[in-house]
């Protein structure tokens, strides 16, 4: 199904790819987005819904030194965020805050929490402790991982433990597991690795060909969604690795980004090289249906659980983020710099 032209825009100054939802601000429907120009100033913008729902607003503006490859909302303090960077061939990553009274400012400027610069390869992107108020952070490089205690306080970052994932792979992302703080799952190009960060140690893998990215469903123990640039979609039991439970058709290039809602189980959105976001349902076995023999047979590609696909976009889009707070509502963010929100309250009914 073709969707119209119903969202909500907002456009950056710059080309852009990262959208955050900003959890951890309870009273009002907003996001944070960074650009990627490389000739101009950087910019992160704090966008939010107004009250009617009818406009997305900006709310602070703030300059940024680097082009923007990642960007994470804290999910305990609205003012902090996190970015990946890159200034030609080199990249950083850092903890930032926003001032208390930027409202007030005529050019408030970001305030730096701490650099993480433990890194010797090119990072990819920084994941927080998953839910609530807690220290401890993640950054995923192209052959590590690093574990962090950041002090928001105090501005310090401090490397707990570290561990490198082999000179056979090279990393480019990865996700925290909402129901197993213990548990991370980071990207290479042929498969997903299984992280306990107990011990630091890989636990698990799963084989597929050029995973682009990952999430957890946090609604459903063990399930896991990866984005494949020829498999489309996949949703994966972790207890029974081996094959998928569900397969997707994804998009008709490269299927780049994909995001498990955080209510609705099983609604999942993932977004592409071919211009379009596209909402799925993708219902998954109960445990009573996952038999030894059940579990080594391939999964059909459902055709079927596609609810909506929204085209109104000029170029690939890049960035998701569904509302923590309006679980019905999503943001997405194309190359060339444009924000769209969407409701998919049209669509609950037919999950």
């Amino acid at each position: 199904m073709q969707g119209g032209s119903t969202g909500i825009g907002y456009g950056l100054k710059y080309q852009a790819r990262c959208i955050d939802d900003v959890k951890a601000d309870t009273d009002h429907t907003s996001f944070i987005t960074g650009t990627l120009s490389l000739k101009e100033e950087n910019e992160v913008h704090l966008i939010r819904l107004t009250s009617g729902g009818t406009e997305l607003i900006c709310e602070g503006l703030f300059s940024h030194p680097n082009e923007i490859w990642d960007l994470s909302s804290c999910p305990f303090d609205q003012r902090i965020f996190s970015t990946v960077f890159s200034s030609g061939e080199s990249y950083g990553a850092a903890v930032w805050q926003i001032p208390e009274l930027y409202g007030q400012l005529n050019s408030p400027q970001l305030e730096l929490v701490a650099s993480l610069d433990a890194h010797g390869s090119n990072i990819r992107c920084i994941l927080w402790w998953p839910t609530g108020r807690h220290d401890k952070l993640i950054s995923i490089d192209e052959r590590n991982l690093f574990l962090w205690s950041l002090d928001t306080s105090r501005k310090i970052a401090q490397v707990q433990s570290q561990e490198s994932a082999g000179m056979l792979h090279s990393l480019s992302g990865g996700a925290w597991d909402p129901l197993d703080v213990n548990a991370v799952a980071s990207t290479c190009e042929s498969s997903v690795q299984f992280w306990d960060l107990r011990t630091m140690k890989k636990t698990n893998s799963i084989e597929c060909a050029h995973v682009r990215n990952v999430d957890y469903d946090s609604k459903k123990k063990y399930m896991l969604v990866t984005a494949e640039d020829e498999s489309g979609l996949r949703v994966w039991d972790l207890r029974r690795p081996k094959v998928p439970v569900v397969e997707l058709p994804g998009h008709s290039h490269w299927t780049w980004a994909v995001k498990c809602n955080p209510e609705y189980e099983g609604l999942i959105l993932s977004a592409g090289t071919d211009s379009a976001v596209n909402l799925w349902s993708a219902s998954t076995p109960t445990n009573d249906d996952l038999t030894s023999e059940s579990s080594l047979e391939p999964a059909t590609k459902r055709v079927d659980a596609l609810l909506n696909s929204y085209s109104d976009y000029e170029d690939s889009v890049y960035g998701l983020a569904w509302s923590s707070r309006e679980p019905w509502i999503f943001a997405s963010l194309s190359y060339d710099g444009r924000v769209v929100l969407e409701s998919i309250k049209p669509h609950l009914s037919r999950k």
